[in-house]
């Protein structure tokens, strides 16, 4: 069995119950870093040991690891030997993050969500605030960063992990699809583009069977003469919306254009969408997902019938 490549980067994340702990990996997850939640750190050499899963391609991502007044047998004074075994005799790039927060308003947080405290499961909540903190003292001293989070919302939080631990590639997953109206809404579409005001390339006799991936059909959708303005408007509004989507931490966007049967103008708007995009530095995946079905006349009329009446 051969071994794992090292992370280039180990975080220790952990603090106060309350603090924002969980917040902090779920979003290191989503950019791009491996995540551990409450491993007993005894184990930490054995996970570094471990081959990764091929799906991964033996990426050296970083790695962040989970620790709290809950895990196995905390000691935070062991715990801080072991981080400086680990930086000081075998040289793995040990960090450690510890969030704090004001016990005034960790209380406000646990009677607001109604928990119980860790620490204090029989006893009230500010007790096991006390005991934790005090318990936890070793670790926040030897920490490399302090967050506190007493005046700090779940979005300010998400945004402070990710300017200060951002690995550079957590730009969001960008999807390109086309549809048919006729066929159903697509799921989970963030963005949805109606096409059925172009002219329709059904009602061309020669052109039915194409499909917007025929030359034919993109140079008769692209005569209408609300094509070239409408099509750019929207390449332009992506252009800023896509940005503002990646700060704001969004993991997937997905665009959608639809037509009535999904095989023609849908199918030509999505494909040159896409190339735009690329062109601009992102990475789209497309899917045409109606763009095996038979053109039908009974879909494609009653758009026609609203059309002419």
């Amino acid at each position: 069995m051969s071994k794992s490549p090292a992370p280039n980067r180990i975080l220790l994340v952990t603090g106060l119950s309350g603090a924002g702990k969980s917040t902090a990996l779920r979003t290191l997850e989503d950019i791009g870093w491996e995540v551990v939640d409450n491993l007993p750190l005894s184990l930490l050499e054995h996970l570094l040991s471990t081959p990764l899963a091929k799906a991964t391609g033996r990426r050296r991502r970083p790695l962040a690891i989970g620790i709290d007044s809950r895990t196995r047998d905390f000691d935070a004074q062991r715990i801080v030997q072991q981080i400086k075994g680990l930086a000081t005799e075998q040289g793995y790039p040990v960090e450690t993050l510890f969030f704090d927060c004001a016990g005034g308003e960790l209380l406000r947080r646990y009677s607001e969500t109604r928990r119980r405290h860790p620490l204090a499961l029989d006893r009230p909540a500010m007790d096991g605030i006390a005991a934790e903190r005090a318990l936890m003292e070793p670790l926040r001293r030897w920490s490399d960063y302090i967050i506190d989070t007493t005046d700090t919302d779940s979005h300010a939080l998400q945004q402070q992990v990710r300017t200060r631990f951002s690995t550079g590639k957590e730009a969001p997953t960008l999807h390109v699809m086309s549809f048919g109206f006729a066929r159903g809404l697509p799921r989970n579409a963030d963005n949805v583009f109606d096409m059925r005001f172009l002219q329709n390339p059904h009602w061309v006799d020669e052109l039915r069977p194409m499909t917007g991936l025929d030359r034919p059909v993109s140079d008769y959708i692209a005569r209408d003469p609300a094509y070239e303005e409408a099509v750019t408007r929207i390449e332009e509004l992506l252009l800023v919306l896509l940005p503002r989507y990646e700060a704001e931490g969004k993991s997937y966007v997905s665009l959608a254009f639809g037509c009535t049967g999904g095989r023609h103008r849908s199918v030509h708007v999505a494909e040159r969408v896409a190339a735009r995009l690329r062109k601009a530095g992102f990475s789209p995946t497309l899917e045409h997902r109606d763009l095996g079905s038979l053109p039908r006349d009974v879909i494609e009329g009653a758009q026609r019938a609203e059309a002419v009446n």
